[in-house]
């Protein structure tokens, strides 16, 4: 197939754009660089079926697709990480759903055979039902989660108004080699093991017993894949790993002291994707457990040594406004 990946040199869409590769579609990486890195890429520029055109997906044109047709669109490209979008909602909503707009807009004139949309598990916010089904209610606390929540209804009305094959991807918690480096107070791998870098005690949230469903991101790239493959069009999947695991139990996995942190107001105590849909239709399973995650995370844990360091007074620094406005 002939793809299309937005966001390819980022975290998830590099690894996407591998697994492409390896199966012998040929992929036009589609990233404007302020947050993904070319390194990233580093493998899939030396094969001959990969392109890249540096562009942002706000305005993104039919004339800048030099694949000679589209048959997947894999849109990745956004606006990540929960407290900047509070900050900074406008830069999201312009990315999230402006970009996605812009997308869809763009794979309908390339007449494209499938759209998979990114989505995040963000739009559940604190549910009522675990593990958590795609029928359970919408409830979004932060522009995030908001901005995520609109671009699925974009691309779930395009499926419906003009026959577009198309389905959103809620994907819960990934990790994985590759994940982002640098910038805003984020997900708590990175976190960590720049933590255990730099001998520093773990910043846990709270008590740490609330969980969440760590999702291996090649699982996570394998249910893109085969989610294009299928037949099934105007759908939404949870993509989880099939657990739900402490903060505990992670920081068991790694090994170091423990320092806590005061939980933030709006975040759930678990997150845990109900996976019936998306294994009953298109026979996705996840096959990475938390251990053996953890321990490719450990084995590549130099990528981080540049990461920021994050201790209790600059994590209370960063989240200060998620305690003024989400209290």
């Amino acid at each position: 197939m002939r793809c299309v990946v937005t966001g390819a040199a980022g975290f998830i869409g590099s690894h996407l754009t591998d697994a492409l590769l390896a199966k012998g579609h040929s992929v036009l990486g589609v990233d404007d660089l302020s947050t993904g890195r070319l390194k990233n890429l580093d493998d899939a520029r030396k094969n001959k079926d990969f392109s890249f055109l540096e562009k942002s997906v706000v305005g993104l044109k039919p004339a800048d697709i030099s694949l000679g047709g589209v048959d997947w669109f894999f849109h990745l490209a956004g606006r990540a990480d929960l407290v900047p979008s509070i900050v900074n909602p406008r830069e999201y909503f312009e990315v999230n759903v402006d970009g996605t707009f812009d997308a869809l807009e763009c794979a309908r004139a390339l007449s494209v055979k499938r759209f998979i949309y990114t989505a995040s598990s963000t739009c559940y916010g604190v549910p009522e039902v675990y593990p958590t089904p795609e029928a359970a209610p919408c409830s979004v606390r932060h522009p995030y989660g908001l901005t995520k929540m609109m671009g699925e209804e974009l691309t779930l009305h395009w499926a419906q108004v003009y026959k577009m094959p198309a389905l959103s991807l809620r994907l819960f918690n990934v990790y994985g080699p590759r994940s982002r480096t640098t910038g805003a107070y984020g997900a708590v791998f990175g976190v960590f093991l720049k933590q255990k870098l730099a001998g520093k005690p773990f910043t846990v949230v709270g008590d740490g017993k609330q969980t969440r469903d760590f999702t291996f991101v090649s699982d996570v790239a394998d249910a893109f894949v085969a989610t294009a493959a299928s037949k099934v069009s105007g759908e939404i999947f949870n993509i989880g790993s099939g657990h739900t695991y402490s903060v505990s139990r992670l920081v068991e996995l790694l090994g170091g002291p423990v320092v806590y942190v005061p939980k933030r107001p709006g975040e759930p105590d678990s997150t845990f994707a109900d996976i019936t849909r998306i294994r009953r239709e298109v026979g996705w399973n996840p096959k990475i457990s938390l251990e053996e995650g953890v321990g490719r995370m450990l084995a590549v844990i130099d990528d981080w040594r540049d990461a920021p360091l994050w201790e209790p007074n600059t994590i209370a620094e960063a989240t200060r406004d998620w305690f003024k406005y989400l209290s």
